[in-house]
């Protein structure tokens, strides 16, 4: 064979090429396409001896671009299943015009490629040739949706080139932009408007965020409140106020103060500089007449008008107790509230009220209670010397106090002041009553020691009878029976005074019918 090959050449046929293309060329099954014709002659370009499946390992070193999608298993290339070899769908040596690319596109999965066909993307009517231009390869079909719909593109665009942002392949009117991942997210009343009716012109970045360039023809407050309507108007609905008074302003909103509009307080839907003082609303009800001054807090409270909060304990000098408390102000504070300090004295208010007609002066308070004017708290037993006992509990002041002032200096502990009328002994014991009786019962005498306290001392029968069965006339010190039996007993002397009034000579206390020296039968 080598004979043949050598003989060739010194006829010089084959002076271009080497003997061995020579002999690769003439077993070559058929031309190659005209792409790969110059490997015709550098046939381990594309093959390795005793060795098929090296041949798309060599491939790929040519097609650099298919073996970087099927090392990184992206593309058509790179997701087909293992073990499929480049010869097995391209097939070289047919000729020079030969299509060695086998494509059924009814038969194409378009879901092995980067780019899977969805909704109207996948429409069997759309033809290949609207994404696949002729003359370029199918891997360098657009995968950015402007690049195929530029014409339709009405933003003209100024959105970008990542369409799918807002549009989805379902339909193109659809929307699928999530507005929430913007820094302006949609609530409320603003879901339902038209993205055309903020985005002028198909205008979207540097869409004004303020409220007034919408919403200026709505504006009722003129401008006067600036642009931030959000303060006090919602999303949701527009005539409804969301303003937070309490924490966006240096005036509380309290109780009534809550159910006022604002245009009550902020005439002229002007709300900066609005006055604070309650003067400034409510100077037609205040009854005072303006002498109490602005600050109405200082007594009323915003619940209801009528109740009011002021401290009388603590604000002032004079603590309101008992019935004082359910007093209107008023009935104290005349027209004239707060000229000049009042009188504190109960007689200022009560000297109508006042029976004593004023000879028990003016402090009232030494004798009755606030709790109730009936109620009497003088403690005589603690306020003055001559504590009350017994029966003396029971007297009214008057009966004793009788010139009406209680700081009358009675004669202490002369019971004689209070009681001469009922003196039966006719002065002859004194003023000291009580050595004798006692304050619980008039009738109820102390014991006396007759034996000790007298020259006549009770023994025997004696000290049994009562003292006026002795003392009629209840003139103990002038009583002249002291030596004479006969002055209580002249009825009982059976001698008829032939023995004389010294009954005791023979006659004892002890017993009548006693006589002494008489031996007892």
């Amino acid at each position: 064979m080598m004979n043949i090959f050598r003989a060739f050449a010194l006829a010089g046929l084959f002076l271009v090429y080497p003997l061995q293309s020579q002999a690769d060329k003439l077993v070559m099954p058929g031309d190659l396409i005209y792409k790969h014709a110059k490997l015709e002659e550098a046939c381990e370009k594309c093959h390795t001896k005793f060795d098929k499946k090296a041949q798309s390992g060599l491939c790929a070193l040519c097609h650099k671009e298919v073996g970087k999608d099927i090392a990184e298993k992206r593309g058509f290339h790179g997701r087909l299943e293992a073990g499929k070899e480049c010869n097995d769908c391209h097939s070289d040596h047919k000729g020079r015009y030969a299509l060695i690319v086998s494509l059924d596109k009814a038969k194409f999965d378009h879901a092995k490629t980067d780019y899977p066909l969805n909704d109207a993307h996948a429409d069997p009517y759309v033809e290949c040739e609207k994404c696949h231009k002729a003359g370029k390869k199918y891997s360098e079909a657009p995968s950015v949706c402007n690049e195929c719909h530029k014409k339709s593109d009405k933003h003209k665009g100024m959105m970008g080139s990542d369409c799918e942002r807002c549009h989805s392949e379902k339909t193109w009117k659809k929307l699928a932009f999530d507005h929430n991942n913007t820094a302006y997210k949609l609530l409320g009343r603003h879901n339902e408007v038209r993205c055309i009716k903020c985005h002028l012109d198909d205008k979207y970045r540097e869409t004004p965020k303020q409220c007034n360039i919408c919403h200026k023809k709505d504006d009722k407050h003129k401008g006067h409140l600036g642009t931030m309507c959000e303060d006090c108007h919602t999303e949701r609905n527009w005539k409804e106020a969301q303003f937070d008074h309490d924490r966006k302003s240096t005036y509380s909103l309290l109780f009534k103060h809550r159910q006022v509009k604002c245009a009550s307080c902020h005439l002229g839907e002007r709300y900066k500089g609005t006055p604070l003082l309650c003067k400034s609303c409510h100077k037609k009800d205040d009854r005072h007449k303006g002498i109490f001054g602005t600050k109405c807090d200082d007594c009323h409270v915003e619940k209801d008008w009528k109740e009011t909060q002021f401290n009388h304990d603590r604000n002032t000098a004079y603590p309101l107790l008992f019935r004082h408390q359910q007093v209107k102000c008023e009935s104290c504070h005349k027209a004239d509230w707060t000229r000049g300090k009042l009188k504190t004295t109960c007689i200022s208010c009560h000297q109508k009220d006042d029976k004593h007609q004023n000879i028990f002066g003016p402090k009232c308070e030494i004798c009755h209670a606030e709790k109730d004017w009936k109620e009497i708290v003088f403690d005589h037993d603690r306020q003055t010397r001559k504590p009350l006992l017994g029966k003396h509990k029971q007297v009214k002041c008057a009966d004793c106090h009788k010139s009406g002032r209680l700081n009358d200096k009675l004669q202490a502990n002369l019971c004689f002041d209070c009681h001469e009328k009922d003196d039966k002994h006719k002065t002859t014991f004194g003023p000291m009553c009580d050595t004798c009786h006692v304050e619980q019962n008039w009738k109820e005498i102390l014991p006396y020691d007759h034996y000790e306290a007298t020259d006549y001392r009770l023994i025997g029968k004696h000290i049994g009878p009562k003292c006026v069965d002795c003392h009629k006339r209840r003139i103990y010190e002038d009583e002249k029976f002291r030596a004479d039996c006969d002055y209580c007993h002249a009825k009982d002397d059976v001698h008829k005074g032939k023995e004389g009034k010294q009954c005791e000579t023979c006659h004892t206390a002890v017993g009548w019918k006693d006589i002494i020296g008489k031996k007892p039968k």
